[in-house]
This record gives structure tokens, sequence and C-alpha cells, in this order.
């Protein structure tokens, strides 16, 4: 069974381009992010990888840590990383770990079903599919997401998803369809009406079951 929301996000310790790193100390009091691509050089891991080194400032801000994951080895990945920092113009420098053993991506269940380990494997063989993990602060998974390998990733919507998760975080309240910082949120049905604008004054009651709040009250 792969990770459900709320389980622990399994420990490991890994090579890395910035070194050996365990996990869960590398993420701290912070939120991270883990996202695997198939296979160094290769085109659509090229654009997704610069996509998060143009990003860097952004999730600095968000006290969220990245990490990419491959099935290459450290030494491919820093050569690889000349060609991502030259495409997107910026330094790629968050840590992109070495799992040539595989050992990662078969913890967080990223292999797709008809993966198989040949000698000289391609990405079509043993490639991970492209999954993103978003982890809290208290080591559990928060959210992930599943695209197959032919389908880049919208790096925006995995900024804007990882706001929504921030801003719920041990709030009564949750986020609607197509949400970005700054709109109402919807208040948790744990809360009466009366209870609901204790604590966050105004509400727009739409329904019995949808009531809007303004967010950060």
């Amino acid at each position: 069974m792969g990770l459900r929301i709320n389980d622990i996000a399994p420990n490991f310790t890994a090579n890395s381009t910035n070194g050996t790193i365990t996990l869960h100390d590398w993420i701290g009091d912070g939120y991270a992010i883990l996202f695997s691509h198939p296979k160094d050089f290769t085109p659509v891991c090229t654009t997704e990888f610069g996509a998060v080194a143009q990003l860097a400032g952004e999730f600095e801000a968000r006290n969220t840590k990245v990490m990419g994951i491959s099935v290459d080895s450290v030494d491919d990945h820093m050569k690889w990383k000349r060609d991502i920092e030259a495409f997107a113009g910026a330094p790629a420098n968050f840590p992109i770990i070495d799992d040539t053993s595989l050992t990662v991506a078969k913890l967080y269940d990223m292999l797709p079903a008809d993966a198989y380990l040949p000698d000289g494997r391609t990405p079509a063989h043993s490639a991970t599919v492209r999954t993103v993990f978003i982890i809290g602060p208290d080591k559990k998974v928060r959210l992930t997401m599943t695209y197959p390998m032919s389908v880049g990733r919208n790096f925006a919507e995995v900024l804007r998803a990882l706001d929504a998760v921030r801003a719920t975080d041990g709030v009564p309240v949750a986020t609607p369809a197509n949400w970005v910082p700054g709109q109402d949120v919807i208040v948790a049905l744990s809360l009466n009406d009366e209870q609901a604008r204790a604590k966050f004054g105004e509400i727009d009651v739409k329904l019995p079951y949808l009531r809007f709040a303004k967010a950060g009250k």
C-alpha cells in the first residue's frame, strides 16, 4: 500500500548533491517537498527542475525545503545541474538524492506498475513516475500528487497547494476549489455559527454547511 495522508513520511539517509542527508533531520521544524523525476538528462525533468530553481525564493519565504530524487548517481546529478542552471538561468541549490539503489523509490512507492530492473535500464524500465510529497514539520505526509512520465508538473499548483496546506494547518478551516492566498476560506463544520463568528468575526453563510470567513482571522 502506498503512503497515505497523515502517515509519517518514511525516514531515510542517502547521498545527495548536498552531501549525506537524513530526511527527518534535514526537514527540521519547517515544511518539505520531495519530488521525483524519471532520469537525469531528460527533457521534461530539465524543465521541471529549472522551475524549482526559479522558485527558490518562494519556497524559502514559506519555510519550506525542496529535495529532488532520481534513480541516477550524484556524479550524474552534478553534471546535469549545469544543464538545469543554464536552461533556468537560476542556481539549482536544492539537494538531489542519489537513488540508484531504488531504496527511496520503493519506500515512497514511486515506481510505476510495470517497472522492472534490467541491466542498462532506461527511463522506461525503472524510472520513477513524477510524484510530489508535501511533508509537515511533524514529519507527516500532508499532500501527494502523482503524474505520469509524459506530463510535466505545474509548480505554480505545487506552490498553491503548499499555501493551502499551511493556511489550514491546525486551524478549523478548509480551502475551496481554486483557492489562492488572500481569498476567503471555508469554516469547518466542527464549529457552529456562533463559534465561527467568535473565532473569525463575520461569516458569509452560503448554505448551512458552506460558510466562508476571511483568511487569517
